[in-house]
């Protein structure tokens, strides 16, 4: 798999701008900026790239503006929020595994939930190559089968992708922007 050369647009950071970002810098982005700077992210040449268990957070949810939208960020940043993040472990250069992490408090505690297969394919969003995480696997109920992630690196070590619904005739929806930081791990 090759690596994307990244442009910038008016409204994505410049490449050298692009290491400097963080978790709490794409959560501040609108929906449009994180598509934008998606588009423009590259695709990794190895899934060893996103190995180990990376942090998560949840950027922006489509269609939520003002007040709700900024206090479903700032629950998203926080420790009382259950997603923590995915874990990646490749299998070879091209296919690899994974799981989500959650946490919830006073019940269950920490747990795995709806692991994942990863393999490089088009993106939803633009066709072009993107590292896919395909939870359309047996022990997933069905309703995470419909799930759809896929991610890009936007500096070293931060990944940032769309989440999806898989609809009728497999057209895929955008449900919201989420990213993974291997700095943090």
């Amino acid at each position: 798999m090759q690596t994307q050369t990244p442009t910038t647009t008016p409204s994505t950071p410049s490449i050298s701008a692009r290491s400097s970002l963080t978790l709490d810098a794409l959560a501040a982005m609108s929906l449009d900026e994180l598509d934008a700077l998606y588009r423009t992210a590259t695709v990794s040449k190895t899934m060893h790239a996103a190995d180990g268990a990376l942090v998560g957070r949840m950027l922006a949810v489509r269609g939520l503006g003002g007040p709700l939208a900024q206090g479903l960020r700032r629950f998203a940043a926080s420790r009382s929020f259950v997603w923590e993040g995915k874990s990646f472990q490749a299998t070879s250069d091209t296919k690899g595994t994974g799981i989500n992490r959650v946490s919830i408090p006073k019940a269950l505690g920490r747990q795995n939930l709806f692991p994942f297969a990863t393999a490089f394919g088009p993106s939803a969003i633009d066709g072009k190559p993107t590292l896919v995480l395909d939870y359309a696997l047996d022990v997933n109920p069905s309703y995470i089968q419909a799930i759809h992630d896929e991610i890009r690196e936007v500096a070293p070590g931060l990944f940032l992708g769309p989440a999806m619904w898989k609809g009728a005739g497999g057209k895929k929806t955008l449900v919201l922007w989420f990213a993974l930081d291997s700095r943090l791990a």
